[in-house]
């Protein structure tokens, strides 16, 4: 196509060459007589001797058209924009500042050092837009930004996009299966996503040969099953590919959409407080939620089994904190009031230290 377009444009320019040269050239040799004195016969002939430069030159056109294009395609087009105004505005400043060089009336001041003065404009105007487009566009714009940022204040501030907020489950967090009793309380409104990467995984592990994983990995399953009813879950298809670990997927995911990420996973919970990603942890989540006890507090608890020193004795509360009791080993499964001495919190759970109270 483009041979055909250089053979049709060397075709008009040789006809209105042949038109505006060729009576010139006949009329030196005498032969602008007979048929040849004719503008259609000169355009004719203009074009046929185009016509033949367009097939011997063709291929150094084309080659050339590849070059340009090429140049074209790499050009950052601001910068040309500021070229281009630069020329303008120094041939502008060139020709107004050229005048009173001509009214001298003196050859040499009003014809060639009024030329070179222009040129030198158009220079300069290349070279300060070149190097300093930028800035002056900064300069000429900024009262016009600040006017219109004015102006505009309040609609931005009301079409300003909310960010959605979503957590991002692992398979720890999955399996555990309290997550799903999180999310029927309704406490949980922001996007919940269940990666594909994350479900292949469990399907991993559902097909292994150890029984436990085996049931595990169901589990997860039939979990993510269940997920899938809620309308705020969403099954992502977004993958890693050249990522193999899936709880590295799983951090790049977090920190490429902002998501929090929801794990029970204590090795990926410290690589992701690393890596910056902020992290749901269920048990955190559970421990926060349990009966808060104060120092002091009586409470009725039975023993369940001896402690580790001391004659102690252990009980649990039904949210499952444990309470370690001193000098109740001996009253395994009976039910005894107990005073509240101490509470840990661990990452581990809570523990309750008491006092037996004597009757």
């Amino acid at each position: 196509m483009r041979r055909w377009m250089i053979h049709l444009i060397m075709t008009v320019i040789g006809a209105s060459l042949g038109v505006a040269v060729v009576p010139s050239f006949l009329k030196l040799f005498g032969w602008n007589k007979g048929i040849l004195q004719y503008e259609v016969v000169d355009g004719v002939i203009g074009a046929i001797i185009f016509i033949i430069l367009s097939f011997i030159f063709a291929g150094s056109m084309l080659n050339a058209l590849k070059k340009i294009d090429s140049k074209i395609s790499k050009m950052n087009m601001s910068k040309v924009v500021f070229n281009v105004i630069g020329i303008v505005l120094g041939l502008l400043v060139g020709v107004i500042g050229s005048v009173p060089l001509r009214f001298l009336d003196v050859p040499i001041l009003s014809n060639v050092i009024s030329f070179v003065f222009v040129l030198i404009m158009i220079y300069l105007g290349y070279v300060l837009f070149d190097k300093r487009g930028d800035e002056i566009a900064k300069v000429l714009f900024r009262k016009r930004r600040e006017a219109l940022a004015t102006e505009n204040t309040e609609p931005v501030v009301s079409q300003t996009p909310v960010i959605e907020s979503s957590i991002l489950l692992d398979t720890s967090s999955i399996i555990d299966g309290r997550i799903l009793d999180v999310i029927k309380t309704g406490f949980i409104s922001d996007k919940i996503i269940v990666p594909n990467f994350v479900i292949l995984e469990l399907q991993l592990i559902s097909d292994s040969s150890d029984p436990l994983k085996r049931a595990k990995g169901r589990r997860g399953l039939d979990l993510v099953n269940e997920l899938t009813k809620f309308e705020n879950v969403e099954i992502s298809q977004t993958d890693f590919k050249e990522i193999r670990e899936v709880d590295t997927k799983l951090l790049k995911y977090a920190s490429t959409t902002g998501s929090k990420l929801v794990t029970n996973d204590f090795n990926l919970n410290k690589v992701a407080e690393i890596q910056g990603v902020q992290v749901l942890n269920i048990n955190d989540l559970a421990n926060a939620v349990k009966t808060q006890l104060v120092v002091g507090e009586h409470i009725n608890v039975q023993i369940i089994r001896a402690g580790s020193e001391r004659q102690q004795g252990v009980a649990y509360l039904p949210d499952g904190t444990m309470i370690v009791i001193e000098d109740a080993a001996k009253l395994i499964d009976k039910t005894v009031t107990v005073e509240v001495a101490k509470v840990l919190q661990t990452s581990a759970g809570r523990m309750i230290f008491a006092d037996l109270i004597k009757k």
